[in-house]
């Protein structure tokens, strides 16, 4: 096999992982990240003495490619898996959700419904083509199959919390995909494992980046890729700019952006027809509020909020999956978002997000007092999710751009699955193989 100088833009788990498979196979890569760290969405900050994500992160049993990469690197022992705690709150009190058993104890609609709500969940599991729900909406499936009373007081709210404005818009296909997955990962007990990396993400973040350098290749954080460069019609090299200001142009015979789709086009002139699908998947935010606690706020570990008074969707409790001891003792909570670009909490500043946040927790935990908080932490990151319409098979931008060359690995083309770390690594690391195989085609 030729060897062949790879240029990869965006330092996130996908750009990570196909630039160690190329590395593996005896190319020369050189991964850009704009950032000052690597990680992207999985990136990680120091609290109270561990580490831990900007943005909640674990691995489903069915994440394959994601735990088979943990052992290659050696790190199969760092996997620590637990049974599920999932709750609904909903009507000012929390619900178990985490078994079949749950649902049947799920009072805020009658019997009659939470049957029926066990039925379609029993006939999404057993469907295995999700290519017959592409052409609907996930809002029209489940007013139509679950009913009216479920869809107002569960669905309707968690689409709403997810998708904000896009929520009627949303394939099927995608929520199927969730029930999918959810189900790979229970254990023999019906209960859902969930998995976690101990020490958290950056274990394989640094595990990545050292294989990557060991193997000849080179990682350039705080260094922006300004222009994807052609010649002949062809990838010829990526100009970027450093940190100190510093510019120039490095020689690529192939180019792989692990960027939101939205972005190519910035970097690179593209056919009008390419452009059109790239900008016509639309993307929301996410922001993300920490909180460092001196107590547990609750038994579960992912809360669905579907009250609409509380302005947040989810409750996560970090070390309800992870023990406390790992960040000092201290109970480690998100409150999270999915928010357009016009939200309001775009423009305010962490401590008034927190500050409009504090009445909410006490309705989940009455006991919840503002001195039970010991620190907070706001991220925010505007392309987290991008939004899934019926029938995205076609409008999805294909790996391959028409440029020779330039290939593009984005969320947008996860599908029909949920953006995640385990099938971000997938399609960058497919489309890192196939990029070399055609290009000595």
């Amino acid at each position: 096999m030729a060897e062949y100088r790879v240029g990869i833009i965006g330092g996130g788990i996908g750009g990570l992982g196909a630039a160690y498979e190329l590395a593996k196979l005896g190319h020369h890569v050189e991964l850009y990240e704009r950032a000052p760290f690597l990680g992207g969405l999985a990136s990680t900050f120091e609290v109270g003495g561990g580490r831990l994500e900007r943005f909640y992160h674990h691995l489903f049993l069915s994440d394959t490619t994601m735990i088979s990469l943990l052992k290659e690197l050696g790190l199969g022992d760092r996997l620590i898996w637990r049974d599920s705690k999932v709750g609904m709150f909903t009507g000012g009190r929390i619900y178990d959700f985490s078994t079949p058993w749950d649902l049947l104890r799920f009072s805020p609609v009658s019997l009659v419904d939470r049957m029926r709500m066990g039925l379609v969940a029993l006939y999404l599991q057993r469907v295995k083509r999700w290519q017959k729900f592409e052409h609907s909406t996930a809002s029209a499936f489940m007013r139509k199959w679950a009913g009216k009373r479920n869809y107002e007081a569960v669905w309707e709210p968690l689409l709403k919390g997810k998708f904000t404005t896009y929520h009627d818009q949303v394939s099927m296909a995608w929520l199927w995909s969730k029930f999918a997955t959810r189900v790979a990962s229970r254990g023999k007990t019906l209960r859902e494992k969930l998995g976690y990396i101990r020490g958290s993400w950056q274990v394989l973040i640094d595990a990545l980046e050292r294989r990557i350098r060991e193997l000849g290749g080179q990682v350039l954080t705080s260094t922006a890729v300004t222009r994807i460069l052609t010649e002949g019609g062809r990838v010829s090299g990526l100009a970027i700019q450093r940190a100190d200001g510093m510019q120039e142009q490095r020689a690529f015979d192939i180019v792989i952006a692990t960027i939101p789709s939205f972005a190519l086009p910035k970097l690179v002139e593209l056919p009008q027809e390419y452009v059109a699908k790239l900008q016509g998947v639309e993307y929301e935010g996410a922001i993300a509020a920490i909180w460092v606690l001196k107590h547990s706020l609750s038994h579960i570990y992912w809360l669905n909020i579907t009250d609409p008074d509380i302005p947040f969707l989810l409750v996560l409790e970090q070390t309800n999956l992870v023990p406390p001891e790992e960040y000092g003792g201290k109970h480690l909570i998100y409150t999270a978002n999915y928010v357009t670009r016009d939200d309001y909490r775009w423009p305010l500043s962490p401590e008034e997000i927190v500050r409009g946040y504090i009445p909410n927790l006490k309705k989940i935990n009455p006991a919840f007092d503002a001195s039970w908080i010991e620190a907070t932490y706001v991220h925010r990151e505007p392309a987290a999710q991008p939004i899934i319409k019926a029938n995205h098979r076609e409008r999805m931008p294909p790996t391959r751009t028409p440029v020779p060359g330039l290939w593009l690995a984005a969320m947008s083309q996860v599908y029909p699955e949920d953006r995640g770390t385990n099938y971000s690594l997938r399609l960058a690391v497919e489309v890192a193989r196939q990029a070399v195989e055609m290009h000595q085609a």
